[in-house]
């Protein structure tokens, strides 16, 4: 049942996400996807806030956060898990884990498109 949550939810996460990239827009700045990915950490954070304070259940918290926001943006995710490390005064892990994860993600996407351009 775990997994049709994580689906159902995942499958409204990417569809709101797609719906957000038809707004028109003129500008070479990615707006759409920062927008996406505040709304989305907007999101979690909401999710998490009120998951924590009321008696929310499992399966409803799996499908907002792992399955909407997982399909809406994973950068909701990474977002919360560096506030986590940061408010528990993880500071160095913290900072790490933001520097790596920008940094790594980047080259990650150059590696996959030089991979792409090799076939």
């Amino acid at each position: 049942m775990k997994f049709l949550y994580v689906a159902l939810g995942g499958a409204l996460g990417a569809a709101s996400r797609y719906s957000l990239s038809l707004i028109p827009v003129k500008t070479d700045f990615p707006i759409i996807t920062m927008l996406t990915n505040i709304l989305g950490a907007i999101l979690i954070g909401f999710i998490v806030g009120i998951a924590s304070e009321k008696n929310t259940s499992p399966g409803l918290v799996l499908f907002l956060k792992t399955g909407v926001c997982g399909g809406f943006t994973t950068f909701s995710t990474f977002s919360l898990e560096a506030l986590t490390l940061l408010e528990n005064k993880q500071y160095a892990q913290g900072t790490a884990y933001i520097i790596l994860s920008c940094a790594l993600c980047i080259i990650g996407v150059l590696c996959g498109r030089k991979l792409a351009a090799l076939l």
